[in-house]
């Protein structure tokens, strides 16, 4: 059974390699690479940016005819991502570079292009000098010249930078750092000063104000004190006490019933506040009428019992008038001292 990987080949003994064909390929046939683009450029086309780094599918093929020192140089083509449009550059092994050719144009070429400047002219004057002597001569003093001008501005910059180191800069920082220091400390004191007289101000108001309340105080206890006391103690049941006099809430409460009392009833302890509430019927005036001389002794007997009976009426009236004004001041003197002895 043979070999599921084979690794070595039978060949037979007449093998000959010579007779095994040879495909003949094109020599400027291309090659599908991935690559990178190698510089920065912009599509002339569109004006699309391609940056450095930029993954392409490119075309590869030998530049026919060119060697540099029998290398071959190769042509890449690529297409712009934006318009789609072809764009070619090549190997440059002579300055290990890249060279634009077609479709696009390179950026950020000004040191490229500085130093093509400067050989192009160190090669033109090397083909001067060895012609002509005389412009050997013009070149050297050319060359003294400017070594003394470099010389002279060299000296100018050593002139300015010891000019510069006499000046301390760290000391002028420290300086600077201190005042700020200061300034600062200035400003906490300031505050703290304007925060005790705030303080000590709203001290003094708050004892002024206590001051003034325990004044306030003094004077009412003095008042009350001066306060003229009742001759008798039966007084209180005649008099009404003034409104001045009455400053707490007992009192006011106090007044509010006497006053209620005295619109229904009227003044407790008077009499005539109470007389204009009972009223005396005046006696009737006996009225002498003309009587009959031959009058009967029974209708004489009738008037005279009659007249008994107003005369006792009206002597009876009074009485009861005085019994009810009476009881009527009794049961007012009775509430007013059941009032004040609650109080």
């Amino acid at each position: 059974m043979s070999e599921r990987k084979v690794l070595n080949k039978y060949y037979p003994p007449d093998f000959d390699p010579a007779k095994i064909p040879k495909l003949k390929l094109p020599k400027d046939r291309q090659y599908v690479v991935r690559l990178m683009a190698p510089f920065n450029m912009r599509c002339k086309t569109c004006g699309e940016y391609i940056y450095k780094g930029k993954k392409f599918n490119a075309r590869k093929e030998t530049v026919m005819n060119e060697l540099y020192m029998g290398l071959p140089i190769f042509r890449f083509y690529i297409k712009c991502t934006r318009c789609l449009a072809e764009i070619t550059f090549k190997t440059d092994p002579e300055n290990t570079d890249y060279a634009m050719e077609h479709g696009a144009t390179r950026n950020f070429q000004a040191e490229k292009l500085i130093e093509e400047e400067e050989k192009r002219v160190v090669q033109e004057r090397e083909e001067e000098e060895l012609n002509n002597p005389m412009k050997v001569l013009e070149n050297r003093t050319k060359d003294s010249k400017m070594e003394m001008e470099v010389l002279e501005n060299l000296q100018e910059l050593k002139e300015l930078n010891q000019r510069q180191a006499q000046v301390d800069f760290e000391g002028m920082i420290d300086r600077y750092r201190d005042q700020e220091k200061r300034d600062k400390e200035r400003e906490k004191e300031e505050d703290e000063r304007e925060t005790k007289e705030m303080l000590d101000r709203a001290l003094v108001k708050r004892l002024r104000d206590s001051d003034s309340d325990s004044e306030r105080e003094e004077e009412s206890s003095s008042s009350e004190s001066k306060k003229p006391s009742t001759d008798k103690p039966t007084d209180i049941l005649t008099t009404v006490k003034p409104a001045e006099s009455q400053g707490t809430s007992a009192g006011g409460v106090k007044k509010a019933k006497v006053e209620s009392w005295e619109r229904s009833v009227g003044t407790l302890g008077g009499k005539a506040a109470l007389g204009s509430l009972v009223v005396r019927k005046k006696p009737a005036a006996a009225v002498n009428k003309p009587r009959p001389v031959a009058a009967a002794a029974a209708p004489t007997s009738q008037t005279d019992s009659k007249a008994s009976t107003a005369d006792s009426n009206n002597a009876s009236k009074p009485v009861t008038t005085q019994n009810g004004s009476s009881s009527l001041s009794l049961l007012g003197a009775y509430s007013d001292s059941d009032s004040d002895d609650n109080e």
